[in-house]
């Protein structure tokens, strides 16, 4: 799974062919209980294929009594991918969805017209406080699909594919790559990977997309002659073939796919129409979106600048 293709680029190192288009380091922004590193969008790369948000949550410690409260929020024309790698995250949704996200299990949310949804502490949680630590993405939906009807899926970790790997373990959270399928119902083509390496352990990006992106979580890897320290996202050059190499005990999500076109984000709106994203921020300052059922009092207002 982790071998060369066999076609070569052609030259004859990385120095001479760098693999390595761009490297977004991730910027810190506050949610309230504890901070998150964001790498997409930015100044340098706004998306991925698809992913056009990617917020590394944590590592938190969680002080008994103050667990995670995210209100209310909406969304339109995006799915939303959570994955954790400790701790718990209890969704609720306006479609009536109320489940605990554990680690390695993926919430994949579908805002497709319009969904609301509340993330926090389930009240044990809450309580007892303790670590939380993952990784939420948005992916864009392509055009056709930007109006569908919202949708909510969780699959528990046990459902999620691992993939042979020499010195590492390596799981397919979304889409397809490395021959599997994630049973994680996806709308355009993409991938999405879960890689533990040990030390001296390599892994190929897929070579099927066009774009492709690493972002290192734990630990230090090269790509070529470049280091990854954690919170950087390298972002490859299409047609090339990136490896990487971990340089200590480490874990990289990969990720990448086919890009739907250009699209607009503000606040947790993103579509293709400028308009549509006014319809939203109008929609939900009059309070149009649908309730969350049990927890249907507090929201987050929208941001007016």
């Amino acid at each position: 799974m982790s071998q060369l293709p066999d076609n070569e680029p052609d030259c004859q190192t990385d120095v001479e062919c760098p693999t390595i288009e761009l490297v977004v380091r991730a910027r810190p922004r506050d949610i309230g209980a504890f901070a998150v590193r964001r790498t997409l969008p930015s100044m340098q790369r706004r998306m991925v294929g698809p992913f056009i948000f990617f917020d590394h949550m944590g590592p938190a410690e969680l002080e008994p009594g103050n667990g995670m409260s995210v209100r209310p929020h909406p969304h339109i024309n995006l799915a939303t991918v959570t994955y954790l790698f400790d701790g718990e995250i209890f969704h609720r949704d306006s479609l009536g969805s109320a489940v605990a996200i554990q680690p390695g299990a993926v919430n994949w949310m579908t805002a497709g017209r319009g969904i609301t949804h509340s993330e926090r502490s389930s009240e044990e949680r809450k309580k007892s406080g303790g670590r939380i630590h993952g990784i939420q993405a948005w992916v864009a939906l392509p055009d056709a699909h930007e109006e569908t009807e919202p949708a909510f899926f969780h699959h528990e970790a046990s459902t999620i594919p691992g993939v042979p790997h020499e010195g590492g373990t390596v799981r397919v959270i979304a889409g397809k790559a490395y021959g599997v399928t994630s049973p994680v119902e996806v709308l355009s083509p993409m991938f999405y990977v879960d890689a533990k390496l040990e030390a001296g352990a390599k892994i190929a990006l897929p070579t099927e997309y066009p774009e492709r992106a690493a972002y290192v979580v734990e630990g230090r890897v090269k790509c070529g002659p470049e280091e990854l320290e954690e919170g950087s996202m390298a972002v490859f050059k299409e047609g090339m073939q990136p490896v990487l190499e971990a340089l200590e005990p480490s874990r990289v999500m990969l990720l990448g796919g086919e890009p739907v076109g250009a699209r607009h984000i503000y606040w947790n709106f993103v579509s293709s129409s400028k308009d549509r994203i006014e319809s939203a921020k109008s929609d939900w300052k009059e309070g149009r979106f649908p309730k969350v059922p049990g927890d249907e009092i507090e929201f987050v207002p929208l941001p007016e600048v």
